[in-house]
C-alpha cells in the first residue's frame, strides 16, 4: 500500500510540470465603430494576466455588425509580433471589392473548419475560421493577395523558436479601408489561450521526480537490509 501511494505521489510530481493552463478573457469596453475609409483605424486591448508562461494554442473571437466585409483590415498584436485576422475578405484577381456581407459572428484558431476566412463568401458570417494570415498591405492588388503567404495563430504566438509568455496586453487593430460601404461595429472580441509552463520548470519538475523515485528505491532497499540482519 505504502509503495503504491508512492508511486501515485511520484506520478503526480512529474505531470504537474506538464499541467496546461486554458483561460478565456473578454474585451471590457463598450462596442465601438470603425470609421468608414480611414487607414489611421481603431484599437483595443486585452489584457491576459495568471497564465503559464508559454502560450500554446490561442483562438479569437469577433462579433462585428454593418459594414462591408471586403473593406475591413483586422490584426491582433502582441509583443512585437501580428497576425491578420481579416484582410479584406474576397479580394482577388477577379474580385477587387471583396465580399459584400456586413457583419460576422466568428472564430480564429489554426484549424477553424471552415478553412481560410479570406475565401468565404458574401453575407453576414458565422463559425470557426482560420485567420486570413496576409500579412500585406491591405491596398494591395488583388493578384497580391492571390499569390501573399499566411502566417498563422499558434505559428506566429505559439510553440515554436520563440514563444511568448501570453500574460501582458494584447492588441487588436481594426481598419476600413474603402469608404463607401458603411460604418462597422466591434460589438465585442475576446481571447482563449491555453498555455503551459516555462521549459526550466518542466526540467525542474522531472528532475525532482527522478530525485524521488531514487530516493525511495533506496530507502526500500535499506530497509531490506536491515530487516534481513
Amino acid at each position: 500500500m505504502k509503495l503504491s501511494i508512492s508511486k501515485s505521489i511520484i506520478a503526480l510530481v512529474l505531470g504537474a510540470g506538464l499541467t496546461a493552463q486554458a483561460g478565456i478573457f473578454t474585451y471590457s469596453g463598450g462596442s465601438y465603430s470603425i470609421p468608414d475609409g480611414s487607414l489611421a483605424g481603431v484599437s483595443s486591448q486585452i489584457s491576459v494576466s495568471g497564465l503559464n508562461y508559454q502560450l500554446a494554442d490561442i483562438t479569437v473571437t469577433l462579433n462585428l455588425s454593418g459594414g462591408y466585409n471586403g473593406d475591413l483590415y483586422a490584426y491582433l498584436s502582441y509583443d512585437g509580433k501580428l497576425v491578420p485576422l481579416l484582410n479584406r475578405i474576397g479580394v482577388t484577381s477577379g474580385n477587387a471589392f471583396g465580399s459584400s456581407g456586413a457583419g460576422m459572428t466568428v472564430t480564429f484558431n489554426d484549424f477553424g473548419s471552415l478553412g481560410d476566412i479570406h475565401s468565404a463568401g458574401n453575407g453576414v458570417l458565422n463559425g470557426a475560421y482560420q485567420a486570413d494570415g496576409r500579412n500585406i498591405s491591405p491596398l494591395s492588388s488583388g493578384s497580391s493577395f492571390d499569390s501573399a503567404s499566411r502566417a498563422t495563430l499558434d505559428g506566429t504566438f505559439g510553440f515554436g523558436v520563440n514563444p511568448v509568455d501570453p500574460n501582458g496586453v494584447w492588441t487588436l487593430f481594426f481598419a476600413d479601408v474603402s469608404s463607401g460601404g458603411g460604418t462597422a461595429t466591434l460589438n465585442s472580441w475576446s481571447l482563449n489561450i491555453t498555455a503551459v509552463p516555462e521549459p526550466v520548470n518542466v526540467a525542474l519538475g522531472c528532475f525532482t521526480g527522478v530525485f524521488l523515485v531514487v530516493s525511495l528505491v533506496r530507502s526500500q532497499r535499506l530497509r531490506k537490509l536491515i530487516a534481513a540482519r
